[in-house]
């Protein structure tokens, strides 16, 4: 049994992940800004007041975790590299420190021809600034986080979805897991397994990895 911090656990992923690392037999904190608006919450998920962003806030929680996940989302493109920056600054500081898994964004993995989906002309304009910022957490990971123990998740780029919960996918590293139609697929319920999976069973300890069908 873990120790689990989940920032942004109110939001469609983190309530998820909150939700499956709890079932599972996990002691989990939900750090949100609104706990108020959190009954949905699994009772017994202890809910606080808690922001990514924020040093004291991380400070404050580090004692109580195994690992802290960055759950969290928006329009503002300096939020995940706060997030990111924030984290690892505090946690190098920290004795035992928990380790970070961060649910990124799938528009950094890379096409067939080594580019991230995010620079496809087709992408849509109105995602850029959030991928952008995912990129440049993920940056931030690769080259700033010497001392502290990370995983950064990209799901999907694309088909990426509430839905049923099966308990299987497939996982890669740097470009999109497809199936036998070419199509990358995950359900947000999934993407908690993968997370509450490489808490229990890490594998992919300092990188990237991606989860599809």
């Amino acid at each position: 049994m873990s120790n689990v911090v989940v920032f942004g656990a109110g939001g469609t992923a983190g309530s998820r992940i909150t939700a499956e690392a709890f079932d599972r037999g996990h002691r989990v904190i939900a750090a949100v800004r609104r706990p108020e608006a959190t009954s949905y919450l699994p009772a017994g998920v202890r809910v606080v007041t808690g922001d990514v962003t924020s040093a004291r806030s991380v400070r404050e929680l580090a004692p109580d975790a195994d690992v802290m996940v960055v759950a969290v989302g928006g329009g503002d493109r300096a939020l995940w590299r706060d997030a990111a920056q924030n984290l690892t600054t505090v946690l190098r500081d920290v004795p035992a420190a928990p380790r970070i898994i961060h649910v990124g964004g799938g528009s950094t993995l890379l096409t067939p021809k080594g580019t991230p989906v995010l620079d496809e002309p087709d992408f849509p304009a109105e995602y850029r600034e959030s991928a952008l910022g995912q990129a440049d957490a993920l940056a931030w990971y690769r080259t700033c986080a010497d001392g502290v123990t990370w995983t950064y998740l990209s799901p999907p780029p694309l088909e990426f979805h509430p839905g049923e919960r099966t308990g299987h996918y497939r996982t890669g590293t740097e470009e999109p897991v497809t199936d036998a139609q070419g199509r990358s697929v995950l359900t947000y319920e999934d993407l908690a397994v993968a997370v509450v999976d490489e808490i229990e069973n890490p594998r992919f300890e300092n990188m990237r990895f991606t989860a599809a069908y």
